[in-house]
């Protein structure tokens, strides 16, 4: 269903993002090249405390290539939701308008093709606007809370969730390799 997404869901004019939270990571500094002109090093306020932990939250387009990141000290689902309501609001006013007019079994069946195959699904709200966005994150709970969850459907955008075992599935987690990989250059 994924791979299905990722091969076919922008041909349907349905935009297909991923999402995923990396980390934590150390906040303590640690040597490794700096970005400052030679002889001006970074300097540190005497009251800097190294030490804590960090995590990336990370929206992926691929087929636009397109990465929207957050960095944070915490993740629980506040900050997390908040964050991913208001980049999920301006990507899909940012997307165009459908010209497609679907009765309203047609739209419903439109959403329930993309849940095909699923042993466990959520429940579909009865009135659904035209689907805008595929929206690919793994199993954690809080992507799956009602409020959060009816939330996106009402936007029209269906979460497809990744299996146990299968984070492989989302692309979001294979940039943020690549840019926890260049942060360390």
């Amino acid at each position: 269903m994924i791979e299905r997404a990722y091969k076919f869901g922008e041909q349907l004019g349905i935009a297909v993002w991923c999402e995923d939270e990396a980390g934590p990571y150390s906040t303590t500094p640690y040597v490794a090249s700096s970005w400052q002109p030679q002889g001006h090093p970074i300097l540190q306020p005497h009251e800097y405390q190294p030490n804590g932990t960090a995590k990336l939250l990370t929206l992926f387009h691929p087929a636009s290539g397109v990465v929207r990141v957050k960095g944070v000290e915490t993740c629980p689902n506040t900050v997390l939701h908040a964050w991913l309501k208001q980049q999920l609001s301006d990507i899909i006013q940012s997307l165009p308008q459908s010209t497609t007019v679907l009765s309203i079994q047609d739209n419903h069946a439109l959403w329930s093709s993309w849940r095909q195959g699923l042993k466990v699904k959520f429940t579909l709200p009865e009135e659904l606007p035209h689907e805008r966005m595929l929206l690919v994150c793994d199993n954690l709970v809080g992507h799956k809370t009602p409020d959060f969850v009816v939330w996106l459907c009402h936007q029209g955008i269906l979460p497809l969730y990744t299996p146990l075992g299968g984070s492989w599935l989302n692309m979001a987690e294979s940039i943020q390799r690549i840019l926890k990989h260049r942060a360390r250059l």
